[in-house]
């Protein structure tokens, strides 16, 4: 469980690692910056430790406290930005859906605890009318952002970049974009349902695109290849 703090009038520390080196027969402690990655499918989601803002309350959280629940992990370039606000209203109103699904949500910028409070008690709590459900995480370095290949050095944010994350803290898929366009919840929650049908048959059932629960599934094998023709039409992609 997230563990709650009080914070001091004081900026949180940015997280650093200290490296030692020899120079002159001098040991010199010096900053290493952390290095920009790019994370993959099917591999382990890097965990991490952020404070955060949720429900009234400042905390310390890290991903790993999440393990054995589905996480949708949302980057965004900061608080107060117009787009955002749409989609972190739109991830809000389909929360409760997400809980259902056993999905856990927390979204990151840069911005300070303070400001994400401020940012939900004068806008956000106004377009849901209620405070946002889930932690909203201070990434004040970048240093999350760096290790999921997002953050921008050049604008000093994260970009829009969502994740999928499952019980096993295996990154099924992501998706970035830049900031003037918004992600849909919808087709978040959609690719989370299929990814749950894949796991409960354990890889022996695969999702068509556009395929919605109570829809068409793949049987992967031999007797299917050549084959998708006859058990699959285009027309079922678009069909609600």
């Amino acid at each position: 469980m997230p563990e709650e703090f009080k914070p001091g009038c004081q900026r949180p520390p940015i997280k650093k690692v200290n490296v030692q080196t020899e120079e002159n027969g001098t040991t010199e402690m010096i900053t290493k910056e952390a290095k920009q990655s790019m994370v993959k499918v099917g591999k382990p989601a890097p965990d991490f430790t952020a404070a955060a803002y949720g429900q009234g309350k400042f905390v310390n959280t890290s991903l790993s406290e999440y393990k054995g629940k589905w996480v949708l992990l949302c980057f965004y370039p900061g608080d107060f930005t117009f787009v955002w606000a749409t989609e972190v209203s739109a991830v809000a109103e389909k929360y409760p859906e997400l809980q259902e699904l056993g999905v856990e949500v927390l979204s990151v910028s840069v911005d300070s605890v303070f400001v994400h409070k401020m940012w939900n008690d004068h806008e956000l709590s106004k377009m849901i009318n209620k405070d946002i459900p889930f932690l909203m995480c201070s990434d004040q370095d970048g240093s999350i952002g760096k290790m999921y290949g997002i953050y921008d050095e050049d604008s000093g944010v994260e970009t829009r970049g969502r994740f999928i994350i499952d019980p096993d803290g295996i990154i099924q898929g992501f998706e970035v974009l830049t900031p003037p366009v918004g992600r849909n919840v919808a087709e978040s929650i959609r690719q989370v349902k299929a990814f749950q049908l894949v796991r409960a048959s354990q890889g022996t059932e695969a999702t068509p695109s556009g395929w919605k629960p109570g829809k068409t599934t793949l049987k992967p094998g031999p007797d299917l290849v050549g084959n998708v023709w006859k058990v699959w039409k285009v027309s079922e992609a678009f069909e609600d």
